[in-house]
């Protein structure tokens, strides 16, 4: 593990001020801009923002929010958690985050998904029947685009493109990219076909358990004769001056966001238990800065990885303790991941 890569993401959760009262949209989005820019000013490697159509999250074009970071930072790489592919079109995906690369200098990076929310679909006029082709199909043009090469497609949901050219084009000549995989073995081998990087979203259980994936992601890269290519991981966490602290803020937030989605998709209520055992057992990077780079550090050993992203925005959260958590991160937590790992 020459360089481990950390960064943050968050999906831009509609949070609550210091009263409890619930901040509009355009309010949580100006602090995500300031989130990012502290990222930068505290050593954080990278940003990620999720792109969500629903009243819980702010942020449906994450694209925009970045660019506004990028305006503002110097170093911090900016990139999405993730980009829903399928609901979206591939040739406006690759000019946006190419248009994105040329105003950071570089530093843009697009994380495609099929996301695990399924609102863009019928807003964007797609049949979740074809949740599976949407992806597959718009995954292969993509594939075409990084190319940066006259494209000559076809396919069965947009129209065919004869000699087609794509700009801006990048400065590298490639855009970097990966694909969210949330653990099938199908998805894995896709990864390595495309040649773009896989980026696992552990939310749940322990990491270990995502192994055998990353034992079948290196095994196909050789069985292809291809090289072998980067492994991330994003994963949800809270960084808070003592283990308790961060126990306490994250809690209630935690469980509001977990009971809503849950209760759309027929899960039972969070118990504190629970939460507490996937703090000390499972993929909660919840703590003081000495326990989260302690888990962060197995994590990344025992997976190999190349980039560890913690999700620190969980829940309506204040900003306020969101921005601790970030400083916490890059003045802290950071260092001590690298001095573990040296």
């Amino acid at each position: 593990m020459a360089h481990l890569e950390l960064g943050l993401d968050t999906f831009g959760d509609v949070t609550v001020d210091s009263n409890g009262e619930r901040q509009s949209d355009a309010q949580v989005i100006r602090n995500t801009i300031a989130q990012g820019v502290l990222a930068d000013q505290v050593g954080i490697d990278f940003i990620g923002i999720g792109e969500h159509h629903r009243d819980d999250f702010a942020i449906s074009a994450p694209d925009m929010v970045l660019a506004a970071i990028a305006g503002q930072t110097e170093r911090i790489h900016l990139g999405t958690a993730v980009t829903v592919l399928s609901s979206d079109d591939p040739i406006r995906v690759f000019e946006r985050f190419s248009t994105l690369d040329a105003a950071s200098n570089g530093r843009a990076e697009v994380i495609l998904g099929r996301g695990s929310f399924t609102e863009s679909f019928p807003l964007f006029g797609f049949d979740l029947a074809d949740y599976e082709t949407l992806f597959n199909e718009k995954l292969d043009l993509f594939v075409q685009l990084l190319k940066e090469k006259p494209i000559t497609w076809s396919g069965s949901y947009r129209a065919p493109l004869v000699n087609q050219d794509v700009f801006p084009k990048t400065e590298s000549g490639r855009l970097t990219s990966w694909i969210g995989v949330g653990g099938s073995p199908e998805s894995v081998v896709r990864s390595v076909r495309t040649g773009i990087p896989m980026m696992l979203a552990i939310i749940g259980g322990d990491p270990g358990r995502f192994l055998p994936y990353v034992e079948l992601y290196g095994r196909a890269s050789d069985q292809l004769g291809l090289p072998r290519m980067p492994l991330g991981a994003h994963s949800p966490g809270h960084v808070a001056a003592t283990d308790e602290l961060a126990r306490e803020q994250l809690w209630p937030h935690f469980k509001a966001n977990r009971d809503r989605i849950g209760g759309e998709r027929g899960w039972p209520p969070v118990t504190e238990t629970e939460f507490i055992n996937e703090i000390e057992h499972g993929s909660l990077y919840a703590g003081s800065p000495e326990t989260v780079a302690g888990r962060i550090a197995k994590t990344a050993q025992t997976l190999g990885l190349d980039r560890f992203d913690l999700k620190y925005a969980n829940g309506p959260m204040p900003h306020e303790q969101l921005m601790s958590s970030i400083e916490l991160y890059g003045t802290q937590v950071i260092p001590l991941v690298r001095e573990m790992l040296a």
